[in-house]
């Protein structure tokens, strides 16, 4: 049951349970609205506490309902109807409290969060707006200024600073959301005062310099970008509006026209490329390897040795009797006979026709790395890229020919102008070629490496997107 509710005393407790993050699903969305009204009908509950299990608040939609017609009721009607709770009604917040899950907390009366919780508005990187109310809700406890700052940047923020801003009330020490919503819906009982409704506050006052400053900043850095300039008027819409109501319904409209956006299009396609990158197709099982040489000296293997402890993956300098696996830098001399996988470990643009089944293309600025498979068995390369993603890298997994080198290769012969053209051309080749396991890897690689722009999803995309008739 992704929903349950339970009275404890004299208060009533609404759980969430969707796991892993609790998103918020139609069967959450649903529960939520049936465990309320229990809660409300039960005389004997004096307040009520909206809770999640797990390691975390609601952190955000469901992913699994992008892209589907959306059904009843809709997050913004769930959260009006918390919002109009006659009794006190306290989120307990812990681990994220993200997107449609911060304003479900926005909707509540009070809101109490473990230390080290981090709440926030990430909807921009998906091309979108808040369209729960956080565009209206939120200027109204912190203004005008940080409430577009938060929202268009989509910056998580952290417990301290949330207290200081008003988004939350309190920061509790108790071990768990359970029992630091009891405590504070006791307190809460004790002195009403403690609660608010958000909705009934003032609309924030007008601060047309932030609306300016913000507007001539977007401009400059992200004038390309449509919905940043959405959530500016949609935020400016929580100061004009006659009515929250009215202010709520402007937020939908602009949201809905984000929806619309071929960019969040293009950011949705991006957020599922990055999803499982480093996973070979038809490999079922597979472990990482827990024993690991790291032959010759690179900064790389820096990076590594600072994560091996956490991952539980002992590194060596040098083969031994325990190694599985050979990580090789460059001019570094291979062990003669050694029949342990080895990854040669290569500078993006750099190809020196090795001989090791694997190479590994490390991307200049660190964000990501590709995993070659030259003449290993899948489940080789699939081993050696779970240890790279436990070492804490951004894995791709290729065969054949590097992606990357292919990519720079052909972005470094353009001129300037021709530059994404020449990427899109590019990517065409590679996925006819085979090179790819999936041609999202491709707009991965092209947008976090090369600088290809985010919003337009990747150059295979837009390829892809010239080729369909229209």
């Amino acid at each position: 049951m992704s929903v349950h509710y339970q009275r404890h005393g004299n208060i009533g407790v609404i759980q969430i349970a969707n796991p892993p993050v609790n998103a918020l699903s139609h069967a959450v969305r649903s529960g939520l609205v049936d465990a309320l009204k229990e809660g409300v009908a039960d005389a004997d509950a004096k307040a009520l506490v909206v809770l999640a299990d797990g390691r975390t608040f609601v952190a955000g939609a469901d992913i699994r309902e992008f892209g589907k017609p959306p059904q009843a009721p809709l997050l913004p009607d769930v959260i009006n109807q918390l919002e109009a709770c006659p009794k006190p009604l306290i989120a307990a917040l812990h681990g994220t409290a993200l997107g449609g899950g911060l304003e479900v907390a926005l909707g509540c009366h009070y809101r109490v969060a473990l230390a080290g919780t981090r709440v926030g508005l990430p909807e921009v990187k998906l091309g979108l707006l808040p369209g729960a109310g956080g565009t209206q809700r939120l200027p109204r406890l912190v203004g005008v200024e940080r409430a577009l700052e938060m929202i268009t940047s989509g910056r998580f923020v952290e417990a301290e600073e949330a207290l200081e801003a008003g988004i939350i009330d309190a920061i509790s020490s108790a071990e768990t959301p359970f029992e630091a919503g009891l405590a504070v819906a006791q307190a809460v009982l004790a002195d009403n005062s403690m609660a608010r409704v958000t909705g009934q506050l003032p609309a924030p006052a007008a601060n047309p310099q932030a609306i300016s400053a913000m507007l001539e900043r977007l401009h400059q850095d992200a004038a390309e970008l449509f919905s940043p300039f959405r959530i500016v008027e949609a935020v400016e819409a929580s100061v004009t509006a006659e009515s929250l109501q009215d202010g709520l319904r402007r937020e939908r409209e602009l949201f809905l026209a984000c929806m619309d956006s071929p960019q969040r299009a293009g950011l949705i396609h991006l957020f599922f490329a990055a999803r499982s990158p480093h996973m070979v197709p038809e490999v079922e099982k597979a472990d990482a390897f827990k024993h690991v040489a790291l032959i010759g000296e690179d900064p790389l293997f820096e990076r590594l040795q600072k994560a091996a402890q956490k991952a539980g993956i002992t590194l060596t300098s040098a083969p031994d009797n325990a190694t599985e696996l050979c990580l090789l830098a460059p001019n570094a001399a291979r062990e003669s006979g050694t029949a342990l996988p080895t990854i040669a470990l290569e500078n993006i643009g750099i190809s020196r026709g090795s001989d090791s089944a694997l190479s590994l293309i490390v991307a200049e600025n660190g964000s990501m790395v590709e995993l070659v498979n030259l003449s290993a068995e899948p489940l080789t390369q699939q081993r050696a890229a779970l240890t790279l993603k436990a070492l804490r890298l951004n894995v791709v997994v290729s065969r054949q020919q590097s992606l990357l080198n292919t990519l720079q290769l052909a972005s470094q012969q353009a001129t300037a102008s021709n530059r994404q053209t020449a990427l899109e051309q590019a990517s065409v080749g590679i996925a006819k070629n085979g090179f790819c396991y999936r041609e999202s890897d491709i707009d991965l690689l092209a947008v976090e490496v090369l600088g290809y722009p985010r919003h337009l999803g990747g150059p295979h995309r837009q390829s892809t997107l010239k080729d369909t008739p229209r």
